[in-house]
């Protein structure tokens, strides 16, 4: 009955975000109080459940997601993720241009929002295969592959951010992990995956292109650009490493590990970026607070999601009934790491989006990982991996590549659905790769 109750409260939500359109937030708490509801929970219950469920889950990510924002805004606002990408493909041969725009959006892509990276570089990748005379396709989706796995596996992005709280890991070695894990990924969805789609040449609608470009003069250097964006990682990535290494100099590590800290870190990071990308440009700080309030706009549905997410979690906790598919998914011949990555890919395929994916799989998974001891790190990038499954047309991605790409509704599925199902396949291989060497 419990598992009867779940799957008729999951249909429910992928029918009203999928079919209905009724907004994400709104759609996840009415299917809490449903399954709470069927469940034979009291409604004051059912309240307070929503309640812990919301305030536990973004209580950690508004702090994340809202710093990440900013950073990413300033990066673009800045003409720092311009600066990347003119220099990255200045610096490398037209035969290598692939790997170019590659480097680029995965460079940019881990500080910036999906949506907000697509906008800002498919107009460059319009230029530069337009300068280069290469294929459309050919330039552009080894880019889109870099930045969508970044979206689906790396923290800050909000659905690995939000896994990692809910399933207790550790982000910065999540961090270490994802980005092992990315590269096969990325290289065989994008470079690899390009080199079939030449016969593709899609003529882009002049209206899709960059409405704003910077000139040399009014770009900021590259290693301040680099530095910058990727600091965040940097930090992170080196309290991971740190603490896999044979040495203990308390005030080193302390450093090191208060610096990596990841409220720390996006702080610090957003202060830099003020100077660095802001104040040292001739901006007033006043300038770079309204960019920074602009950025936290635009996470405020994010943010709802997550928060309705969090309600249904707590939700499937409160009634036993995460509890109960936990036991029934350990008699499932397979890996706990398998069972996350088909969980969200099966909710992806069905609702479109892959953070609403990852974090709807949360609460069904997570009793897994106490009972196998799974790597709950581990477990993160399985399900950021399934979220990624198979782009189709209920996912704003689809519509975003198929109407600046100027393509058909076919070509789109052959093309990038194709591509981000090798993306979460090879992620799940390397998941499972990496579980065997390190345990």
């Amino acid at each position: 009955m419990p598992i009867t109750i779940v799957l008729i409260g999951i249909f429910l939500l992928v029918v009203l975000i999928g079919f209905v359109k009724l907004d994400a937030f709104i759609s996840f708490i009415i299917s809490s109080i449903l399954i709470g509801v069927a469940s034979g929970l009291p409604v004051d219950t059912i309240t307070k459940a929503i309640q812990d469920g919301i305030g536990n889950t973004l209580g950690f990510l508004v702090i994340i997601l809202g710093l990440g924002a900013m950073l990413g805004k300033l990066v673009a606002e800045s003409g720092a993720a311009q600066k990347i990408a003119n220099s990255l493909i200045a610096a490398f041969p037209n035969r290598y241009v692939q790997w170019a725009v590659v480097l680029t959006g995965f460079i940019v892509g881990i500080p910036m929002f999906y949506s907000v990276g697509f906008v800002i570089l498919v107009p460059l990748v319009f230029t530069i295969a337009a300068t280069t005379r290469l294929p459309l396709l050919y330039i552009g989706l080894p880019m889109l592959a870099a930045l969508s796995v970044t979206h689906g596996y790396l923290p800050p992005h909000p659905a690995p951010t939000a896994l990692v709280v809910d399933f207790g890991a550790d982000m910065s070695r999540t961090l270490l992990y994802g980005l092992i894990v990315a590269i096969p990924a990325i290289i065989v969805g994008g470079p690899l995956f390009g080199q079939t789609l030449k016969k593709y040449n899609p003529k882009p609608l002049k209206s899709m292109m960059a409405s704003r470009t910077f000139s040399e003069e009014e770009l900021p250097s590259l290693g301040i650009s680099i530095v910058t964006a990727l600091l965040p990682v940097i930090l992170l990535l080196s309290s991971a490493i740190v603490d896999l290494l044979p040495i203990d100099i308390p005030w080193i590590n302390g450093f090191v590990n208060f610096a990596g800290n990841p409220v720390i870190a996006m702080l610090l990071t957003v202060l830099i970026a003020l100077y660095t990308l802001g104040i040292r440009r001739g901006l007033k700080v006043s300038e770079v607070s309204g960019i920074y309030a602009e950025a936290v706009k635009g996470i405020a549905v994010i943010l709802l999601i997550i928060a309705g997410a969090g309600a249904l979690k707590e939700i499937l906790i409160v009634s036993d009934v995460s509890t109960f598919i936990g036991q029934k998914l350990q008699t499932i011949p397979a890996s706990p790491l398998i069972l996350a990555w088909g969980i969200a890919a099966v909710i992806r395929v069905c609702v479109g989006s892959a953070t609403v994916a990852g974090l709807t799989s949360a609460g069904l998974v997570l009793p897994l990982i106490e009972s196998s001891g799974v790597d709950p790190n581990l477990m993160v990038l399985a399900t950021g991996a399934g979220s990624l499954m198979f782009s189709h047309v209920n996912d704003a991605g689809f519509w975003m590549f198929k109407e600046f790409f100027n393509m058909s509704v076919i070509d789109t599925i052959k093309t990038w659905s194709v591509m981000e199902t090798i993306v979460s396949v090879v992620g799940l291989l390397g998941v499972l790769a990496l579980n065997g060497i390190l345990h």
